[in-house]
Order: structure tokens, then sequence, then C-alpha cells
């Protein structure tokens, strides 16, 4: 059954943080004594989960929606067990949640984060008082604790941890999880504050001409059918724009001979349940680009605060793909999302160009990697020289052009069904 273990009452959990916890006089600079408590199932947390969404700082990726589902959809059947770790001071005032989770890896198991895999940034809820309650000079104490009484959990041992795209900064604060020692992700992400006005925004990031090539191609897009922006609302519309935008990305995903991420075990239940699930209406945003009767570009989105996050754009490859629908619709969600009120449009991870034209800088993303036993040092030593070396490819544009190409040539290779 779920259950919860509050390290300083678990006598396993007692044993390991004596040999974790640094010695009396670091101890004592702790400001205020922080209570932790693990739990291995989500419901258990879900009000206090819901209350700092509302009142802390976050993502739309810790959500309880969104993780939520990604567990009973994905989690649940690739044998990931949820590793949620709250931290309250001594007057019961939640202070932060982890979302972790145990999962699987070759010759072992690796600490990460819950829905790591889709989700585009990872880190910690925190209080709107965080770093008052946990300076960062104290973080590094409060983790091996926080290590410690995970593993006094019987069912969430692991020999790794590891903690990929992580943003230095949660809403306001500093990412204190960044103090444990990091280096950077192989791909950054992109995101712009929008204008008052649609036309404000566009004049200032695109120039003249590039406008008037813009028009021209729209124009020439509805010489095809006529050009209409579409918010599908039931769930059979809402299904049936999945469909298609699942069409049009595998396509796509073929062409570059990139793993097909809604062939992955329960990514594509996850979401369908999420996109139709009432209760998260207020996270989700799905639209299209319809030409005549055709979809001809499908976005999948999420709406948190004052950010619209772009998650999966796709496109049709016919006739009308010769005229830019993808470009077009990503026109009218930034139209979209101003209307909205939304003040920031977030591309999320991934190094595409299209996103630098909208976009001043990059923003780093950062990864942890430790190990947590011996058979752990073991396991580290390929899992770093996998991700040194993603980052040297995608890093550098020769070797990136060259392996895209070869990539994609393989991919061509390989027979369709």
């Amino acid at each position: 059954m779920p259950r919860a273990i509050t390290a300083d009452l678990n006598a396993h959990g007692e044993m390991l943080l004596a040999a974790a916890t640094p010695a009396p006089a670091d101890a004592a600079a702790l400001r205020a004594p922080i209570e932790l408590s693990v739990h291995d199932d989500l419901a258990a947390v879900e009000r206090d989960w819901r209350a700092l969404t509302q009142n802390g700082d976050c993502t739309a990726f810790q959500t309880f929606e969104w993780l939520d589902a990604w567990q009973r959809h994905v989690g649940a059947r690739t044998d990931v067990h949820p590793a949620i770790v709250t931290g309250r001071t001594g007057d019961g005032s939640l202070q932060f949640i982890l979302p972790l989770a145990t999962r699987p890896m070759p010759f072992g198991r690796e600490l990460v984060f819950l829905g790591s895999e889709l989700c585009d940034y990872n880190g910690p809820l925190l209080a709107a008082d965080f770093t008052n309650a946990v300076p960062a000079a104290e973080f590094g104490a409060l983790w091996r604790r926080i290590e410690a009484a995970i593993r006094a959990h019987p069912r969430l041992q692991y020999d790794i941890v590891r903690l990929e795209k992580m943003p230095s900064v949660i809403g306001g604060q500093a990412n204190p999880l960044i103090a444990l020692g990091v280096s950077l992700n192989p791909s950054g992400a992109y995101a712009t504050p929008l204008a008052a006005t649609w036309e404000a925004f566009y004049a200032a990031k695109r120039s003249s001409a590039t406008r008037s090539r813009d028009r021209g191609k729209r124009k020439k897009l509805a010489e095809h059918g006529a050009v209409a922006f579409v918010e599908p609302q039931g769930k059979d519309e809402v299904l049936a724009t999945l469909d298609v935008l699942v069409e049009q990305k595998s396509r796509s995903f073929a062409r570059m001979g990139v793993s097909n991420i809604f062939a992955r075990a329960g990514n594509l239940d996850f979401y369908r349940a999420l996109f139709t699930d009432p209760k998260a209406r207020h996270l989700t945003h799905l639209s299209r680009l319809d030409c005549g009767d055709r979809p001809v570009a499908v976005n999948l989105g999420l709406t948190f605060r004052d950010t619209y996050y772009h998650l999966q754009a796709s496109h049709d490859d016919g006739e009308a793909s010769r005229f830019g629908p993808g470009a077009a619709h990503l026109h009218d969600l930034l139209r979209n999302a101003i209307k909205r009120g939304f003040t920031t449009y977030d591309f999320t991870i991934g190094d595409e160009p299209y996103k630098r034209d909208w976009c001043d800088g990059v923003m780093p993303l950062y990864d942890h990697l430790s190990a947590a036993t011996a058979r752990g040092v073991v396991l580290c030593a390929p899992t770093a020289a996998r991700a040194r070396l993603k980052r040297l490819i995608k890093q550098n544009p020769a070797l990136w052009d060259a392996f895209r190409h070869i990539r994609s040539f393989a991919g061509r290779l390989v027979p369709r069904r």
C-alpha cells in the first residue's frame, strides 16, 4: 500500500542521516529545522500540492494535473516509483515539494524527476519564502537528508542521481538544486516577452521585408482554401485533432530519423487523457490551422499563470506545405496569447532555428549526476560520457549538421509499416 516515510521517525533513516548529516557546527547553522516526508503516492499530497502550485513557484510541468496523469499512464507502466519529498518548517509550513521518482536503468535504478522525459523543465515547487527558510549555503546539508529519507523507503532504492533539464530560476527564486553541482544540458531553452499588441510585437521581431513575405505566403495558402485558426472544444474534436498532430509529427520524426515519442509506452494515452480532462482545461491548449476542410498545422501547448508553453507543433507535408502553414499557425498562436493576456511565450527546450527568430537569447538548462552506491560509481561513467558527447555534437554547428544528415539518412533506410 502507498505510504509516507518521515525521515526523523524512521530508525533506518536515522542511521543513514547520522552518516550523511554535516558536523554539529554545520547542522546548527540551519536557521530552522526542516521536517521531511517521502510519499510514493501522489494522491497523499494532492491538497498540499495544489495549494503550493497556487501560492508558490514552479512551472507548468510541476503541476499536479500534469504529473499525476503522467504517472497513471506512463510511470505505472514502466516501473517508475514516485518519491515525492515534502519539506516543512517546525510550525508545519510547507516550504517545498520535490517531485522525484526512481526508475529502472541498465544494471540498476536511478533517482530522477517524476515525468522527466516529457517535462521540458524539471525542478521543485517552492514556497514564496523558501529562500528565507533554506538559504542557499544550507541546501547541501538538506539535500543529504533528503537522499537519506528516500533511501529509507524500502521501495525507493537507487544507484545514481540524474536530475536533468533544470532552469537556474524557479519563478522568482534561485533553483536550490543548482547548488548540488551541475553541468550544462546539451540543449537550451527559449522564451520571449510579449508586447501589448500583436502588431507591436510582430513589428519588433520581424523586418518589414519578412512581414511582407509572410503575408504573401498566407495569401498563397488561402488559395487552397479558407485559412482558419481553430481551438477544438468537445472531446471528440480534441481527440481527432490530436490524431492529426500524431500523424503529422510521426511522419516528421521518420524523415529526421528521430525516435517517435508517441510510440513509447503510455505517452499517447497520457496526452489523450490530459487534453480531454475537464479538470485540466485551465492548463491545456490545443489548436490547429485549417485550410479549407484540411488541418495543415497543429499545436499542443500549456497555459500556466502568465506564460504560454509551446510544446509540440506539426504541419502537413502536402501541397500547402510550400506556403509555411507551421509559421502561419505560430503567428496565430502568438496573436492569441497576446489577446488572452499572457506576458511570456515560452518555446521551451530545443535549439530549433525558428526559436531564435523570436527570442533574444538562450536560457541554459542544467543537469546533475552523482553516484549513490558503489555500483552507481560504475554506472555514472558511461552516463556522463554520453551526456558530454551529446553536448559536444549539439553545440558544434558543423558536427550537429553532419549528425542530423546521417540520422535522417539512417531513418530513411528503416522500412515503414
